[in-house]
């Protein structure tokens, strides 16, 4: 009688165990599918992975989990990364996620990129990455919104420039539009000239006003950056040192031979180049020079701007 008692009880402490073990292994919500993103960072250890999956909902018991990630060998296939995680998974659907590799990639566009540079980062970052998405990025030049995107790993370049463009488009809500009497095509076109002329925030509202002086006059904006683009090449997209020769390259794209705004945006601008290309700063300054130590000099007339460059040693 008494053997029959032990044994039932063992029996029961199994079962109880096995109820345990495989409830706290279950979805902390099966009718909860909204997915939260779930971040792994690099050297994280799997106590606190779980520890911060068991704070956020997602799992059940950390203790648990960590267990169980240790006997099924997941725990040495965890990545760092942006996983997308809801609490309807159960715990070992959620391990394997991890371990699957990343959903979802962080990828940084920097202010005065031209797409050909985008297309680049995209290319080193992406696994999907094509060819053809350079083609795609060019046609919306001056467009692919600078800032950090999470992009998922398996995306289109169609999803990738709709975001880099309605990004763009929520961003321009922003600037403030004075009476320029610029559409908003030129506003941006003459942005992303600002964007690569302008190394501080405080000189752009001042180059803007002398590239609007020089527009009002039907003088040449004669901008280095524009021949740059004009004859940048993937080993060098934005030449430093022009030559007289590269000066007369026949572009519609050179505003050292053709007066006006070029043809369409150089490059990708920030915020800043934006709000100073719709609003420049009142003044009559005509010309200016980077010096050596990368302040901007400005000048009125041609006499004060050679000048400069002889004081500045440029």
């Amino acid at each position: 009688m008494r053997k029959g008692i032990v044994f039932l009880s063992i029996i029961a402490v199994v079962l109880v165990g096995f109820f345990w073990w495989n409830l706290n292994l279950s979805p902390v919500n099966p009718r909860d599918h909204n997915e939260v993103m779930f971040t792994v960072s690099p050297g994280s250890g799997l106590k606190a992975i779980a520890r911060n999956l068991e704070s956020q909902g997602l799992i059940r018991n950390s203790f648990i989990f960590t267990i169980m990630t240790q006997q099924s060998g997941l725990n040495k296939k965890i990545q760092a990364g942006d996983f997308r995680l809801s609490p309807s998974l159960s715990s070992k659907e959620i391990a394997t996620r991890l371990s699957k590799g990343v959903e979802d990639i962080w990828v940084t566009i920097p202010e005065g990129k031209r797409a050909e540079e985008v297309a680049a980062i995209l290319k080193d970052k992406i696994p999907e990455y094509d060819n053809s998405w350079e083609r795609e990025l060019t046609a919306h030049e001056g467009y692919l919104f600078p800032d950090t995107y999470l992009i998922p790993h398996n995306t289109t370049i169609g999803d990738i420039v709709s975001l880099f463009t309605s990004t763009f488009e929520e961003r321009y809500k922003a600037v403030t539009i004075n009476s320029t009497g610029m559409s908003k095509e030129q506003i941006v076109t003459l942005a992303s000239l600002i964007e690569r002329e302008g190394r501080h925030d405080k000189d752009r509202p001042l180059i803007s006003s002398v590239m609007h002086n020089r527009l009002e006059i039907g003088m040449p904006l004669q901008i280095d950056a524009t021949v740059q683009y004009a004859i940048g090449t993937e080993e060098d997209w934005w030449k430093r040192d022009l030559t007289f020769d590269d000066l007369k390259v026949n572009s519609p794209y050179n505003t050292y031979l053709v007066t006006g705004l070029p043809p369409g945006p150089i490059s990708s601008p920030g915020l800043k180049a934006l709000q100073a290309a719709a609003n420049p700063a009142k003044t009559d300054y005509l010309y200016y020079i980077t010096d050596q130590d990368g302040v901007n000099r400005y000048a009125k007339t041609g006499d004060e701007h050679n000048a400069n460059i002889r004081k500045y040693g440029l």
